[in-house]
């Protein structure tokens, strides 16, 4: 599927780092002086209910707000984006993911502070940014949300209740089946089988190496499995330490391109590439190309760092 191309802005600015949270400035949302209470076209998730704005992102995209409600100024972004959302009539659904309470989820995005907001478009995540921005900023990044759901086909509207209008839910007409080894591959996903994913993905090229969708399925497992144990902080510190060390910035930028900052992912390998050896070269190559599957074509990021590589290269 196509992917929205909002600018990545990890604006740290009021954000909150994970690992000092407990800090109780605010009510609870739905008391006086907190954020609103959930309802309409916000709701509220849990680890048990997360599936649930999964499935619905096939009929309108969910904007994910991880947050922590009882800090203020990350409760006043969350009541000030649920506004924002309000404006699209329906369109698209935020749903709030308190990290204190469930933190399976931020775990699930590699968050790594809050506000950390990510859309949901037919089931796939799109990080979109970190940090606090102002109604103006959230409502352009929201914009492109919408116009790449429509893009792939993601028209629905909600009803007064949060839920799927009647005539959306008739109109959409029902999905077709996935090929039988990308069903495995989701299937695995789903159990944490990372590794089995790869599998799966990897037969299915087997059988038809042209299956754009395997690759780029293959290419986003991969990315998921080398991330998947990363600390932040520790990867950033040793990339910065090392800046001759290849690996320590493949591990880097993976966590950017994890992340949503793709530029500095993509910028990163390219500068790299003038001082390594042949191997290096051909590594660096290999992780540019994968992130030209995640990506995909219509990405306007895709072209230029193309021409870069070969440039780069030859």
């Amino acid at each position: 599927m196509s992917q929205p191309q909002p600018d990545p802005r990890l604006d740290v600015r009021g954000a909150v780092d994970l690992s000092s949270l407990g800090r109780p400035t605010a009510p609870p949302p739905g008391e006086p002086g907190g954020a609103p209470a959930a309802g309409g076209n916000v709701v509220d998730v849990t680890t048990e209910t997360f599936g649930d704005v999964v499935e619905l992102s096939a009929r309108v995209p969910v904007v994910v707000l991880m947050w922590l409600p009882t800090d203020d100024a990350v409760a006043r972004f969350g009541t000030a984006l649920g506004a924002v959302v309000d404006r699209y009539e329906g369109r698209m659904l935020l749903a709030r993911a308190d990290v204190e309470a469930h933190p399976q989820i931020a775990a699930a995005f590699q968050v790594q502070g809050v506000p950390s907001v990510v859309a949901l478009i037919s089931g796939q995540p799109v990080p979109l940014f970190q940090g606090i921005l102002d109604d103006e900023q959230v409502g352009g990044v929201l914009d492109q949300v919408l116009q790449a759901a429509e893009a792939n086909g993601v028209t629905g509207r909600l009803d007064a209740e949060g839920g799927a209008a009647d005539d959306d839910v008739a109109a959409e007409p029902e999905p077709e089946p996935l090929p039988p080894l990308h069903q495995k591959a989701y299937d695995a996903i789903d159990a944490g089988d990372l590794e089995g994913a790869i599998a799966a993905y990897t037969q299915a090229l087997r059988e038809d190496p042209r299956d754009a969708a395997a690759s780029a399925g293959l290419a986003n497992v991969r990315l998921l499995a080398r991330t998947a144990t990363m600390e932040l902080g520790a990867v950033r510190a040793a990339a910065a330490e090392r800046p001759a060390d290849l690996q320590a910035q493949l591990d880097v930028a993976d966590l950017d391109l994890a992340g949503g900052k793709v530029d500095d992912a993509l910028g990163r390998l390219v500068e790299l590439l003038p001082s390594l050896d042949a191997d290096g070269k051909e590594t660096v190559r290999t992780r540019l190309v994968e992130y030209f599957e995640i990506l995909g074509p219509e990405d306007p990021r895709v072209g230029p760092a193309r021409r870069a590589l070969a440039n780069a290269l030859y």
